[in-house]
Formats: C-alpha cells, sequence, structure tokens
C-alpha cells in the first residue's frame, strides 16, 4: 500500500523565519527584551495561545506585560506575523500530484487563531482558496483546536486515530527535531526536512525507499 503522508506547516510546506518575530517584537520593547520563542523552544504564554487557552487580546497583552512591549494591536500582529513567509506552488502542486496517486494525506501543526487567519487571507488572495490549506489535504489538525501540540505524544495519537492510520504506514514530514523524535518514538517514520532539503527535492526520493529512512545519501 502507499504510505500515508503527515506533513508539519511551518518550515515544511510555508517558509518559516524563526528570527523574525523575536526580532521585530525586540524592536517594540522599551527595554530591549529577549522573547522567549524560537524553533526549539518557547515561553508558556506562546503555548497556551497554540493550545487555545489564550484568546488574540488576551496573547497581546501577554505579550506586552511579558516583554515591556509599548506596541498597538496592529503593531503586535504585524511582529507575530513576521515569521510567516511564502507558500511555494510547486509544494502544493506535489501534494496535490500525491493525492492524485492514491496517498492519504493530513496536516499536523502547532499553530494558532492569529496565524491561521493570516495565512488562510494570504492563500485565499494568492490561491484562490476557501479553506485554507485545508482545500490540498484530506484532514488538517490544528493544535489550536486540537488542544494538544508538539512534541507531546497526545497530538500524534489524535492524528493517527482520527485518520485511522498505523504509525508503521505513515510518513512524518517535519523541520523541528523534538518532534521528529517524538514520531519516530512512536513508529512512525520520518523525513526530517532539515537545510538544505526542501518538500520537492526530499519527499519524491523518501517515498521510493519508504519504509526505510530517507538521508540525502540515501539512494
Amino acid at each position: 500500500m502507499l504510505p500515508h503522508l503527515l506533513f508539519d506547516f511551518g518550515g515544511v510546506i510555508i517558509d518559516i523565519d524563526y528570527d523574525a518575530t523575536p526580532a521585530a517584537m525586540r524592536r517594540l520593547s522599551r527595554a530591549g527584551s529577549t522573547i522567549e520563542f524560537s524553533q526549539a523552544r518557547q515561553a508558556e504564554l506562546f503555548d497556551k495561545l497554540e493550545t487555545g487557552h489564550l484568546s488574540p487580546a488576551e496573547f497581546r497583552d501577554g505579550l506586552r506585560a511579558a516583554y515591556d512591549l509599548d506596541a498597538t494591536d496592529a503593531e503586535l500582529d504585524a511582529a507575530w506575523h513576521a515569521m510567516l513567509l511564502d507558500v511555494p506552488a510547486e509544494r502544493l502542486a506535489l501534494i496535490g500530484e500525491l493525492r492524485a496517486q492514491g496517498h492519504q494525506t493530513a496536516l499536523l501543526s502547532n499553530t494558532n487563531e492569529l496565524h491561521i487567519a493570516e495565512i488562510n487571507q494570504r492563500l485565499a488572495a494568492k490561491y484562490g482558496f476557501k479553506n485554507g490549506i485545508a482545500d490540498v489535504l484530506d484532514r488538517v489538525f490544528y493544535s489550536q483546536e486540537v488542544g494538544l501540540r508538539k512534541p507531546g505524544e497526545e497530538i500524534f495519537r489524535h492524528a493517527l486515530r482520527e485518520m485511522n492510520w498505523r504509525p508503521e504506514d505513515v510518513l512524518f514530514i517535519e523541520d523541528s527535531p523534538q518532534h521528529v523524535a517524538t514520531a519516530r518514538r512512536l513508529g512512525l517514520q520520518v523525513l526530517h526536512l532539515a537545510p538544505p532539503l526542501t518538500l520537492t527535492t526530499a519527499l519524491p526520493e523518501a517515498l521510493r525507499v519508504f519504509p526505510r529512512e530517507y538521508t540525502p545519501n540515501s539512494r
């Protein structure tokens, strides 16, 4: 059977600059505070937003209090969205081709209400999507809606249950090492999309060697 494909969003389908948001927020800080947010770890404030435990208004107020930010809502949102870059058309085309071949597909993303709305707006403007990235996948699992986030095991288990997938039949495509580690522990096959690998260059080869794990030197 064809492997099922479980995609991360940021750094896999959409390009991300993880340093852009802390830099933008630091410029808004009267004290020049260091923002506790990175690809590897983040402060509880960001975790709560990504699991739906804070509203956007509460998140903005939390940012102002934690990092001494002197900014309007619009300025904070712009800084928060600074990390979001482009969704290349060739990646969307590849996912479409793989679905047409019979692969089942799903997204498993740590994200939040503000980013979802921003990305959906961009995808609508650029590609005419009505439902954001869900238009090109079979299912979408957002941490904001599930109430869980990676690298915790339970959000992976939730997605597998909902899709009725066995771990050994799944290829998980992810850029963050801590999330890769959880997936491997649960028995999923993994394509760790570390630079300079990209979805369009690495995924076809990973599928060719599945169920072995792909490395750039695989032949």
